[in-house]
């Protein structure tokens, strides 16, 4: 176990809504409780070929996923080279989340792409990578993995919602010392897929999306998919926005503006299901907090103090979440809290590559 209380990481977040590969340069400090501060920052996006590349990756056959798998992890290779090269800071390692294809925990499957062997190749630095797999062969969800950065980074918030491609919260108990979190519904995932459809990226603002009107009958065929009535913990993958999500936006008649207010009102009732009653902290990062119409109504649909922090924070708090997560694996210390997850117990997970 390493005995240093300080440390430069690059932390490397691809996520599902293939927006591109968030890439945070973070130093930790640790006296009596761990701090934080993110030295630079990027977001290197997905050219329209890598983003179909990636939305059909799960149809691959196994020869074409195992070579993705090493090219993604060449292009996040390059890109992670670029970026220390130009940032100038001595960096101890790098810790890359991956690319999640696919997440079906119940058949002890978690599989994250982006060849870790050829990121350290690319860099000359250790890489630590495939950080859900041992929880998952634990018996947990292996997901999801951010709350420890939670509990340990941002402590003064009771709330932490992350609304990326899924909306996913931590919630910590009454002293603080404890945590629980799960996913809480598509998010990102599902906005930018209907938005797609005129030919944008995503719904800047949400102002597309408040210019419509809730479906109702959509709304409510959402609001009863039988996962917002299981018991955490319990994850999400892009399967779930497939086999549940896809065919009511496909069977539905209505325009495409009130089929994004529809959601809009589907992912703020969703978190509001989840929160108290109290008026507690509840910090939101993720690249839904951009969403102002999204804000707006998860605003008032819950009696959370809302805190939205700095854009570098929104940005990049996945990333700096995953160096955190691999420098603990880097000192042996449990990363993944089977109170979150429904392992048979807390684990150190990660697999590190020199």
């Amino acid at each position: 176990m390493s005995n240093k209380n300080k440390y430069v990481v690059a932390g490397l977040m691809s996520g599902t809504s293939l927006d591109g590969l968030d890439i945070a340069l973070c130093k930790f400090t640790f006296e009596k409780k761990w701090s934080f501060e993110i030295l630079a920052a990027k977001t290197f996006d997905y050219h329209v070929d890598w983003k179909k590349i990636l939305s059909e990756a799960h149809l691959c056959s196994g020869i074409e996923l195992a070579q993705l798998h090493i090219e993604i992890g060449k292009l996040h290779g390059d890109w992670t080279k670029s970026f220390l090269v130009s940032s100038n800071i001595k960096t101890d390692f790098i810790s890359s989340h991956g690319h999640t294809i696919f997440h079906q925990p119940e058949k002890s499957l978690t599989l994250q792409i982006g060849s870790a062997p050829h990121i350290a190749a690319a860099t000359n630095l250790p890489v630590v990578a495939d950080f859900r797999t041992t929880d998952v062969a634990l018996g947990g969800q292996g997901a999801p993995l951010v709350p420890i950065g939670d509990l340990m980074l941002f402590p003064e918030y009771k709330y932490c919602l992350n609304l990326g491609g899924i909306a996913n919260i931590s919630i910590k108990s009454d002293d603080g010392k404890s945590i629980r979190a799960f996913d809480v519904c598509p998010c990102n995932m599902m906005l930018n897929h209907v938005v797609s459809t005129l030919g944008v990226e995503y719904d800047d603002g949400g102002k597309i999306a408040s210019t419509g009107v809730v479906d109702e009958s959509l709304l409510a065929s959402l609001n009863q998919i039988s996962f917002y009535q299981k018991p955490f913990p319990k994850s999400l993958g892009k399967e779930f926005f497939d086999a549940d999500i896809f065919p009511l936006i496909q069977n539905s008649s209505a325009s495409i503006e009130n089929i994004l207010r529809t959601m809009v009102e589907h992912i703020a009732s969703q978190i509001s299901n989840v929160l108290s009653a109290d008026d507690e902290k509840m910090l939101v990062t993720g690249g839904g907090a951009f969403n102002s119409f999204l804000m707006k109504r998860i605003c008032a649909l819950s009696n959370a103090e809302v805190i939205i922090p700095s854009p570098e924070i929104i940005q990049f708090k996945e990333a700096l979440i995953f160096a955190f997560l691999g420098l603990l694996r880097i000192r042996e210390e449990n990363n993944c809290l089977a109170s979150v997850t429904g392992a048979e117990r807390d684990s150190c997970g990660g697999a590190v590559y020199l």
